[in-house]
């Protein structure tokens, strides 16, 4: 079951449509709150979540969910792009995002392998390596730069693989913190220079 959170009515209808369509089941809130309620009644399988709400913001709502459900995969659903929001969500819990307006592919593609995920970490419960960071989500993209013969940008990676640009972004800062992969800058004929990146 997918529990949807969103304070907005035609968004939490889509958002059900698209569960329909996929023969998932689901269930609403319009609030945090109300949202940390049915989490703990019904125990759903992946949360959607709305940054933007009144009284619990998405945030507060992440961090309420994961004290009763360290596992569960939560997709944060926002038109903010900017790559401090995506890292405070993750640090808080969240697993992934999924910009708006909503592209029905682009999230089905997400919550199916968020789920897929999610199957694991009850069978591996080494799933997490380190606080937000996923042993599938960085071997899938581990992988995806072993099969590359050049180095690759952030944008190459995301429109091959299932994963939302900051999600990539944050994997790779940590990959190259670890020492897994080298950022190699590429100054091409004009702007500012591209980062682009490889597995040592």
């Amino acid at each position: 079951m997918i529990l949807i959170i969103d304070d907005n009515e035609d968004i939490r209808f889509t958002l059900k449509e698209i569960c329909e369509f996929c023969e998932w089941p689901s269930t609403e809130a319009s609030n945090g709150k109300e949202g940390l309620a049915l989490l703990q009644k019904l125990d759903p399988d992946l949360v959607l979540l709305d940054y933007h709400m009144p009284e619990w913001d998405g945030l507060k709502t992440v961090k309420a969910i994961r004290k009763e459900n360290k596992h569960i995969p939560i997709i944060v659903l926002t038109v903010d792009d900017r790559q401090d929001i995506a890292n405070t969500f993750l640090e808080a819990g969240a697993t992934d995002f999924a910009m708006k307006p909503i592209k029905a592919p682009d999230l089905i593609s997400r919550i199916k392998l968020n789920m897929k995920f999610a199957k694991l970490a009850h069978t591996d419960q080494d799933i997490y390596v380190d606080k937000g960071i996923n042993k599938e989500t960085r071997k899938s993209i581990k992988h995806f730069l072993y099969n590359q013969k050049q180095p690759v940008t952030i944008n190459e990676i995301q429109q091959q693989l299932p994963i939302a640009y900051q999600t990539v972004h944050r994997y790779l800062h940590h990959m190259a913190e670890k020492g897994e992969i080298e950022v190699v800058s590429d100054y091409g004929s004009r702007g500012r220079p591209k980062n682009k990146y490889q597995l040592l």
